[in-house]
């Protein structure tokens, strides 16, 4: 979606608060757009010729923008100057952290991610040891990247994330070395720190670059080791009076036998359509745990250097080849977290009518959690998300949709997450990006960036 044009035209406004309205508003086509000539600025902003002069000049000797080449081969002169964003004005840092691993990326301004770097954690170890090797990484992302500091850094986690102190809690289970990487980070760099929930940050990834890409209203369902989900209406993130919007794995439904408690998910939605009891559900249909192929990476790092690559197109992370590739650094040598439920479902959908029946019933109890979610919110879409929702793809989203349309009256598109693997890694980058943007360009930005 491009900036509103003309945004600044007809506005009572002070020459001051004008000028970051009309510097704002060319920054962020100049994002959106890539480089432009002044021309160009004139007539997508509206603007008067000697007003985009003046905020061309005022940007150039901010730093924010420079001249990146001209509009022809033909053409020379001032005119013909193409403008862009300078974009190691800042280096982003995008921060994944799972129980087993930590996931470090170096983005740019743009949010173009130049390094990325994965390494494992033994989560029996000291928590010491733990922030120590993550740290390492984030040392090591940023040489690699050839950033000398971090303008900005976002962090994905699991659990709550307290909406008055932005804290990491709410739940016993979160590893120590969590809540330490995150205060180890903001006392050694002094830059803002953003905290958010893991599966929040995958929907702002959703949102901007994958399923939900058309969408203002909308829920992501993650399906992985646990459940969650991500609430986004509006446009805007909401996240609850505690922190917990989205806590799904607590929901009571049936077919489990039990209910949840306060200290724990089991016999709630978790119990139906966690990691495990997919694996379980598998076995009961002829798809034994050791029947899965290829590696769980749900938790996991692909090995080897450059093994994977990610591309960076017009936003901070559009799936693309060409330019813009980041090599996976990973260091390996420890366990995961999940058992192999993607490769499970992965296989069922691979294998046709053979395994129609175990997604037929597994997306049935998808269905059950999603249902729920519609009749509160009656969000019109919803992603699947998730190692499971990603392995399962349009085969399972159609199934839960079939199952959805029997269960509730409201009209929702299911939809499987387009993102990939690094949906919550790729929601830090671009979290990290609008809070960076916000501060540099001036302005209020996007209203589903984390707290600091």
């Amino acid at each position: 979606m491009h900036p509103p044009r003309a945004a600044a035209a007809g506005r009572t406004a002070s020459p001051t608060t004008a000028r970051l309205i009309n510097d704002r508003l060319a920054l962020q086509l100049l994002q959106s757009e890539g480089p432009l000539t002044a021309g160009q600025l004139k007539s997508l902003t509206g603007l008067s010729r000697p007003t985009v002069a003046d905020l061309v000049e005022r940007l150039q000797e901010a730093g924010l923008i420079t001249v990146v080449g001209e509009s022809g081969a033909q053409r020379r002169g001032p005119n013909a100057r193409l403008y862009g964003i300078v974009a190691d004005r800042a280096h982003l840092v995008g921060l994944d952290l799972r129980t087993h691993s930590v996931t470090v990326a170096v983005a740019d301004l743009l949010g173009r991610v130049r390094a990325e770097h994965t390494v494992l954690i033994d989560p029996d170890g000291a928590p010491d040891t733990a922030v120590a090797i993550a740290l390492a990484a984030v040392d090591k992302a940023l040489a690699a990247a050839g950033a000398h500091a971090p303008h900005t850094i976002a962090v994905g986690a699991p659990g709550l994330v307290d909406p008055a102190t932005g804290r990491l809690g709410g739940t016993d289970w979160i590893p120590s070395w969590h809540v330490g990487l995150v205060g180890a980070l903001r006392a050694r760099t002094g830059v803002p720190v953003l905290l958010e929930n893991e599966v929040n940050l995958a929907a702002i990834a959703e949102q901007r670059d994958g399923a939900a890409h058309d969408r203002d209203t909308f829920v992501l369902l993650w399906l992985g080791q646990g459940t969650g989900a991500a609430v986004v209406l509006d446009g805007t993130l909401r996240r609850g009076a505690s922190g917990g919007t989205g806590e799904i794995g607590f929901l009571p439904v049936p077919g489990t036998g039990a209910l949840p408690s306060a200290s724990g998910c089991d016999g709630g939605f978790h119990s139906l359509a966690g990691s495990a009891a997919i694996c379980a559900l598998a076995a009961e249909h002829g798809l034994p745990y050791g029947a899965a192929v290829g590696p769980n990476v749900a938790d996991a790092p692909s090995s080897g250097t450059g093994a994977n690559q990610l591309s960076s197109g017009t936003g901070a992370n559009a799936p693309s080849s060409g330019t813009g590739a980041i090599q996976l650094s990973v260091d390996t040598g420890a366990p995961t977290d999940a058992p192999p439920a993607e490769s499970l479902v992965r296989s069922a959908v691979a294998a046709g009518d053979a395994g129609a029946a175990f997604l037929d019933a597994l997306a049935a109890r998808i269905a059950l959690g999603v249902a729920a979610v519609c009749a509160v919110l009656d969000p019109g879409c919803v992603v699947l998300g998730g190692e499971i929702g990603r392995g399962g793809g349009a085969a399972l989203a159609d199934r839960v949709a079939g199952h959805l349309a029997r269960l509730s009256p409201l009209r929702t598109d299911v939809r499987a997450g387009a993102v990939g693997g690094r949906a919550v890694l790729l929601g830090a980058v671009l979290a990290a990006r609008d809070a960076a943007q916000n501060e540099l360009f001036g302005t209020a930005g996007p209203g589903v960036s984390p707290r600091p």
